[in-house]
């Protein structure tokens, strides 16, 4: 028997998905249009519009999937661990190693974070988004970090963010010059560190 619309939806809602996914890594947000997505999938533009108001909706929707799924990693890598002064460190060295994996995923979300930037109800939504990943990184802090640290866990998570995030792009542009100097990545870990045990002494 066919499927009921309830139970096509979760598979139409995973063909884009990963159609749109692609596209955008290949292409980039701006240069995708919905016909490519729908194309690639399979689908049509009805299916497109029965779950998605838009691209951006849509590429909000794969932002969640991204940072649940860099969140369930950390978890992971930091379970049974004992609370310890070397977390942001610990941390950053985590993210860095995704940043060869993710590039391609970086660069597109650093396209739609500028396409946010000049629309601001496209910025306002990001930002909430956003917000899931700072939430997360918090709570991973709270849960591992001593608690006589000086600086406040949700400062610390977007420092995180912040450093790991300059770093890739500074990375990307040195590799495209082809002068690839060594990267002061000890800096970082000494930086974060220093802040994390600020007033300690």
């Amino acid at each position: 028997m066919p499927k009921s619309p309830t139970k096509r939806r979760p598979l139409t809602v995973a063909a884009l998905n990963d159609s749109a996914l692609a596209l955008f890594t290949e292409h980039g947000f701006h240069a995708t249009s919905i016909r490519d997505i729908v194309a690639r999938a399979g689908l049509t533009r009805g299916a497109f519009y029965s779950n998605y108001q838009d691209k951006e909706q849509l590429f909000l929707a794969l932002y969640d999937q991204q940072i649940d799924r860099l969140l369930a990693d950390l978890r992971a890598a930091f379970t049974g661990t004992a609370p310890g002064g070397d977390l942001p460190s610990r941390l950053l060295r985590e993210l860095a190693e995704r940043r060869r994996e993710d590039e391609g995923w970086f660069l597109l979300s650093m396209e739609f974070t500028l396409h946010a930037a000049r629309h601001p109800e496209v910025a306002r939504s990001l930002a909430e988004h956003e917000a899931r990943l700072i939430d997360g990184l918090v709570e991973l802090i709270e849960a591992t970090s001593e608690p006589t640290s000086q600086v406040r866990p949700r400062d610390l998570a977007r420092l995180l963010v912040i450093l790991h995030e300059g770093a890739t792009a500074m990375r990307l542009t040195e590799e495209a010059r082809g002068e690839l100097a060594e990267f002061p990545e000890e800096l970082l870990h000494r930086v974060v560190d220093g802040l994390f045990h600020a007033g300690d002494h």
